[in-house]
């Protein structure tokens, strides 16, 4: 094009941008805001939502907020690719600032709008504008079709208002595994383990294949109620294929968590030592406060140490290690624990000492998405 001495205009660099948008060019992306600013393009509403959607895609709000700021014009993709961009950026409460300017502005929002605003406010636990938005869906008489029903059934799961999510489920006509595995993570974070189970058994009743994730959450969901016996029969029919897909780490701690839970160190230290993956600082994790509920020095300084191998700077293990040797009258090793803390300059922070925080990290790893 330049080569014939074409120069591009306003229906060319939407194009342009898009493709970099889909390759998160950063650095082209800036290379042709300089570009389009030269030749004239840089008022053109469609040039600057494709410019806005290049910046929010990479990950840049602070160049993106910027050209949104320059912007004379706003329509609806202008909010929404803002919206999605903190979002995706995991800024949820500039998100949901950037919503309500939205609607301050006089903007109706779309449904894009609404899927990407509902996914901010489960991230950040706002239950309230998650309402909101039902109420405007409502309103609207939208229909929850996959996409939009399902963002709505994961806000109320994460938010903990699983009855509600189960409502907008049932108006739901048409569901997919990311619907089902709305309702089934949502249940599990409530720790209705029977309820969860009932819901997967369900969903292959009615012929919807279970995915990786399907399988995290019912697992999840068994450990947190203790349905040991239930959550064994589901692993062992993933382990003979019957999902169509191998066992992943995740799967792994699953279980050996459900394994701690119930009080079947053993069973857990087995599985540890026999998958085909390596273990994982939250596997160990959820091992030591098995250990420490049940009294198992012995097994907890094995632990304990494995995980100082895999954080060798990790204040809290040392602690933990030395609280054992204390337990266990073992004045003079927990005497050295303390010692080497303070050759490496590592001070002990406020709560570092509690094993349950290890096992919430390994909770926040497993139902993390």
């Amino acid at each position: 094009m330049h080569s014939n001495s074409i120069l591009p205009n306003n229906y060319t660099f939407p194009f342009l941008l898009k493709s970099l948008s889909d390759f998160k060019g950063i650095q082209q992306g800036r290379i042709l805001h300089a570009h389009l600013v030269k030749l004239g393009h840089g008022n053109d509403i469609y040039v600057q939502n494709s410019l806005l959607n290049v910046y929010a895609s990479c990950g840049n709000m602070g160049l993106c907020r910027k050209v949104f700021e320059e912007m004379t014009q706003r329509d609806v993709v202008s909010w929404t690719v803002m919206i999605m961009g903190y979002r995706s950026a995991k800024k949820y409460d500039d998100a949901l600032i950037a919503f309500e300017q939205m609607q301050y502005a006089g903007v109706e929002p779309n449904r894009v709008t609404m899927v990407n605003a509902l996914a901010a406010c489960a991230s950040f636990g706002a239950i309230e504008m998650g309402i909101w938005i039902h109420d405007f869906i409502r309103k609207k008489r939208w229909e929850l079709d996959v996409i939009l029903g399902t963002a709505l059934i994961d806000m109320y799961a994460k938010c903990g208002r699983i009855e509600e999510g189960l409502i907008a489920f049932q108006a739901m006509k048409d569901k997919n595994v990311f619907t089902w595995n709305a309702v089934i993570r949502g249940l599990a974070l409530v720790k209705s383990g029977d309820d969860a189970v009932m819901w997967f058994d369900q969903m292959e009743q009615e012929g919807i294949k279970a995915d990786e994730v399907t399988l995290v959450e019912v697992l999840s969901a068994c450990s947190h109620s203790g349905l040991l016996g239930i959550g064994q029969v589901i692993f062992r029919s993933l382990m003979s294929g019957k999902y169509g897909f191998s066992a992943t780490v995740k799967h792994y701690a699953c279980m050996i968590d459900l394994f701690t839970r119930s009080g079947y160190l053993e069973d857990a230290l087995k599985l540890i030592k026999e998958m085909p993956f390596e273990p994982t600082k939250s596997m160990w994790g959820s091992l030591l406060t098995g250990c420490r509920d049940q009294g198992n020095l012995e097994l907890s300084e094995f632990v304990a140490k494995k995980l100082l191998e895999l954080e060798p700077d990790n204040s809290g293990y040392y602690v933990v290690l030395s609280n054992l040797y204390a337990e266990m009258g073992r004045w003079n090793d927990a005497e050295k624990v303390r010692e080497l803390m303070k050759e490496r300059g590592l001070k002990k922070d406020l709560g570092c000492s509690s094993v349950e925080s290890i096992r919430q990290d390994h909770v926040c790893e497993l139902l993390a998405e």
